[in-house]
């Protein structure tokens, strides 16, 4: 099989995947907020650091808004550490925070009703947030149907040949949004099986053997 994935291909692999893993429960957080922060500090780091940096923010009473609008640059460093590149990661959540209070005053309820397409060309415009960071954003804490891409999901595709040549991040996204019904719950699951596939089967050096898509054709 070769060029580009159909929809026959891709409903397959998420059956075959639903089937042999189940759901995944995907995105761990408590609040929405949680997930964007957590969006932003998974950037570059396993998750596993991810959430001792969530748990120092809880554990400071900072994981809001508000609090982390008003914790000095400094401080917030210091609690998100173990998330590596911390001191990048501290300049992308404030600017992150501002533009939530520039834009709709802090208030997240009103951002979540802002239409799909505006919402996400804002967030790109926010500095540090590139497309798989706020498609996250879009999906996982406003719920929205957009298709997250990662490395694990071009990865997957391409060594079942369903992906043709060099293609970008929106190339990949529009492969699963062209075939798929536009269903946050759907986008979300499939995304979440792809990462577990990758982390446990497709990895580096792949245990075909083992993988529920083993026998894909």
């Amino acid at each position: 099989m070769s060029g580009v994935a159909g929809r026959k291909d891709i409903s397959k692999i998420y059956n075959k995947l639903y089937r042999a893993l189940g759901p995944q429960h995907w995105w761990p957080a408590d609040t929405p907020f949680e997930v964007m922060v957590g969006a932003i500090l998974t950037q570059n780091t396993a998750w596993g650091n991810v959430e001792k940096a969530i748990r120092n923010l809880k554990a400071a009473g900072c994981l809001s808004p508000q609090k982390l609008k008003d914790i000095s640059i400094n401080r917030l460093t210091r609690l998100i550490r173990p998330s590596g590149y911390y001191n990048i990661k501290t300049k992308r959540l404030k600017s992150f925070i501002n533009f939530i209070f520039e834009e709709y005053n802090g208030n997240l309820p009103r951002m979540f009703k802002t239409g799909l397409p505006k919402l996400r060309r804002e967030l790109l415009e926010v500095k540090g947030i590139g497309p798989e960071t706020a498609d996250s954003i879009l999906l996982y804490a406003a719920r929205k149907p957009i298709f997250v891409v990662d490395a694990y999901t071009k990865r997957i595709l391409t060594r079942h040949h369903l992906l043709g040549g060099k293609i970008g991040y929106e190339e990949v996204q529009n492969i699963f949004m062209c075939n798929l019904k536009p269903r946050a719950r759907v986008f979300n699951e499939y995304h979440a099986l792809l990462v577990r596939l990758g982390k446990d089967f497709c990895k580096k050096k792949p245990l075909c053997s083992l993988c529920p898509l083993e026998d894909f054709k």
